[in-house]
């Protein structure tokens, strides 16, 4: 039987976080422990989970980011396997099950990940095709945006000894930054059945409160670039699609009037595409 413990980083979101956990003990399959990072929260959220949840780990830490709640989380399981789930969104009562499935069809799995019901502003939403999910070798595919959801992933702990954990320095967009590290040498598996559902719209996401999620994507681009175990054909294709974003921050720079911002992902964008080209 895997042993598999389960991660919520929450900030704040007291009134949502029950549901998450519900949904987190109404699996149907058993867990080793389950663990919430209150990542320096002032809305009571510590006392409600000592109060209502007494089977939860709670740790509780001053607000340094999700990435660092995250990894404390890490840091502290016993499971072989670690299973992400974002406080504001909910698993389906079969999503490990299905996952401990795929896992035991696979014993070379070292990641799996699901389909997603999409909840915005309370009304369900259909995911545009570039949202798309896949298995198997899929960094290409991990270029343009992040197509692997926090929420629906279980990963093998060890894994993060080989590829490092979340990226404490980035404030948004570090799940793009390790899913590409993860996907630059290992091949994934997917479920093509929803079994979480992420609600959106609400104005404490992180991607609401940055401008221009780009910027975060090339700094991930450029580090995986930098890594020595990319294939030839991998590297060519991150570089493409870093001068590509850094491009369309330029022009959005230009726009605005901006010309300090222009200047550096133009400058960015020219000295990236001249190692494309050679």
């Amino acid at each position: 039987m895997l042993s598999i413990s389960v991660i919520i980083s929450t900030y704040n979101r007291i009134d949502v976080l029950p549901r998450a956990l519900d949904s987190v003990f109404s699996q149907s399959d058993p867990l080793t422990d389950v663990i919430v990072v209150d990542d320096g929260s002032d809305d009571g959220t510590a006392d409600m989970v000592s109060a209502k949840y007494p089977e939860v780990k709670l740790i509780k830490q001053q607000n340094t980011g999700v990435s660092a709640a995250r990894n404390r989380g890490i840091a502290e399981s016993k499971g072989g396997w670690i299973a992400f789930l974002d406080s504001d969104d909910e698993w389906k009562p079969q999503k490990l099950e299905r996952q401990i499935i795929c896992i035991a069809e696979n014993p070379d799995a070292v990641l799996v990940h699901t389909n997603e019901i999409w909840i915005r502003n309370g009304k369900r939403v259909n995911p545009m095709n570039k949202h798309q999910k896949y298995g198997g070798r899929i960094f290409r595919k991990c270029l343009p945006l992040c197509v692997i959801s926090p929420s629906s992933v279980m990963v093998k702990k060890s894994l993060f000894d080989e590829v490092g954990n979340f990226d404490e320095n980035m404030e948004v967009c570090e799940d793009y930054d390790l899913w590409l590290r993860i996907c630059a040498s290992n091949q994934v598996h997917y479920i093509d059945e929803k079994l979480i559902v992420k609600y959106g719209g609400h104005s404490d996401q992180l991607s609401a409160k940055h401008w221009g999620m780009d910027r975060f994507r090339i700094e991930a681009l450029k580090k995986i670039i930098a890594q020595q175990n990319l294939s030839k054909e991998d590297k060519r294709s991150a570089v493409h699609m870093l001068v590509e974003k850094a491009n369309i921050v330029a022009s959005g720079a230009e726009k605005r009037g901006n010309t300090s911002l222009f200047e550096c992902y133009n400058n960015l964008a020219d000295e990236y595409g001249r190692k494309f080209v050679d």
